[in-house]
């Protein structure tokens, strides 16, 4: 099993280039996949087109609220992954043909995202040997990454914008991985799809990092999510697939 993390600043185009990795995974006969949404906006349900509501899956954080906060907190000496992990797995799993998804969802309650953290990371070490490949969508604040909801990583990926900002989220992204005791093989940086080709060489100095190349725009890409539309049906031809391929493919995830 590999656990591949994609981080990144907000509007580089990071849920989009974990959707279109989830279709390169498919391609390639590795489904299903489990796709880890820990994003508070929840885009990536709707980019992979799924209606979580409509399919009855509630978020981490709502499982939380409705198993801790609405029933007056903890029990005292049981641990909070043991009480909501299975109900984790059957009520905020959602199992389709190709790829499963599990999502944190929105933090309703004043505080950090410390308990649906830990009820996520329970129910992942349950369900992750179940799939060759999870791949995560981590939020641009790196809160989620900083505690650990995984500790053994085989690949990150930082997708960065032409800012100054995005070179050092890049740089806090790696320390903070370092720091709390991540394991990972490899740190790649991915420039965004208006991350400029020349500046290729600016990024690897400036951050550090092994820069893999970069998403290209693509009309059909940004049509796709203004309308809400799955980016699991773009044609296989589109500049937008095709850079995600050959990014996936540097990275040593080639063609079967």
């Amino acid at each position: 099993m590999k656990t591949l993390v994609t981080v990144g600043r907000g509007g580089t185009g990071k849920t989009s280039f974990v959707a279109l990795m989830t279709k390169y995974f498919i391609a390639r006969g590795d489904a299903p996949v489990l796709l880890v949404d820990l994003d508070p906006d929840q885009n990536l349900a709707e980019m992979v087109g799924v209606d979580l509501e409509h399919e009855g899956v509630k978020s981490i954080s709502e499982l939380v609220t409705e198993t801790f906060i609405q029933k007056g907190g903890t029990t005292i000496g049981i641990p909070p992954t043991q009480r909501i992990e299975a109900t984790v797995l059957e009520r905020g799993l959602y199992e389709g043909d190709a790829f499963d998804l599990i999502a944190v969802g929105t933090k309703w309650i004043e505080g950090c995202y410390c308990l649906p953290n830990a009820a996520l990371k329970g129910a992942l070490s349950s369900l992750t040997r179940n799939y060759q490949y999870v791949l995560i969508d981590s939020p641009a604040g790196l809160e989620h990454l900083n505690r650990k909801i995984t500790t053994r990583v085989s690949d990150i990926f930082d997708v960065m914008g032409p800012s100054h900002k995005s070179f050092e989220n890049v740089k806090r992204a790696y320390r903070i991985a370092h720091d709390v005791g991540i394991a990972f093989d490899h740190f790649y940086v991915v420039g965004g799809c208006l991350f400029p080709e020349n500046l290729e060489q600016v990024a690897r100095e400036k951050t550090g990092q092994d820069y893999l190349g970069k998403l290209m725009f693509d009309d059909q890409v940004q049509e796709s999510v203004i309308a809400g539309r799955s980016l699991l049906d773009i044609p296989d031809d589109s500049p937008a697939y095709l850079s995600v391929q050959h990014l996936m493919e540097k990275a040593g995830y080639g063609k079967k």
